[in-house]
């Protein structure tokens, strides 16, 4: 019997953001990346502005967007893979948190994994707070359930407060 690869295939989210630089064409490169990365299905959200949080006074907005693709690759694999993309855009590897920055990959689900680890933890823990994640991941996956949740990530979204999160002028 001959067994079907793509059943290896897990659905990944990723949240992509940045304020440096041009920070929408920094996202759509960081997309066309992602989309060749993609193993089989390739969604990608609007790209929104975002109001900085817990930055410096000053910080630049954001851009922020959401993509998922499916992939073989483990979660540290694909971990990997987004840190040495952010390297690849001029991030530098050791990065100060809360800081100005031309891209951030977020690993926020990896199919139903649950992992607690010091280099990872899945689902992302305070994805489901932060309507910078799900306002663009309702735009391709409205009815995304996170593991270990049992609310849509429309329900979500709609018991957050409002910020300020509208799509990016392009």
């Amino acid at each position: 019997m001959i067994s079907d690869a793509s059943e290896s295939l897990s659905l990944a989210i990723i949240a992509l953001g940045s304020n440096l630089d041009a920070p929408c064409q920094q996202l759509r490169r960081a997309m066309a990346h992602l989309r060749r990365h993609s193993e089989g299905q390739y969604l990608e959200s609007n790209i929104y502005r975002t109001s900085p949080e817990a930055m410096p006074e000053g910080s630049p907005d954001f851009a922020n967007a959401i993509v998922a693709i499916e992939t073989r690759q483990t979660a540290f694999e694909l971990l990997a893979f987004l840190q040495s993309l952010e390297v690849f855009f001029g991030r530098p590897a050791e990065h100060k948190k809360n800081t100005s920055r031309v891209l951030d990959l977020d690993l926020i689900t990896l199919g139903l994994q649950v992992i607690q680890s010091d280099r990872l933890i899945l689902p992302h823990p305070r994805a489901q707070s932060r309507r910078f994640v799900l306002q663009p991941l309702v735009d391709i996956l409205p009815d995304f359930i996170f593991p270990g949740s049992e609310t849509h990530a429309s329900q979500g979204l709609d018991h957050l407060a409002d910020s300020n999160v509208v799509l990016w002028d392009q």
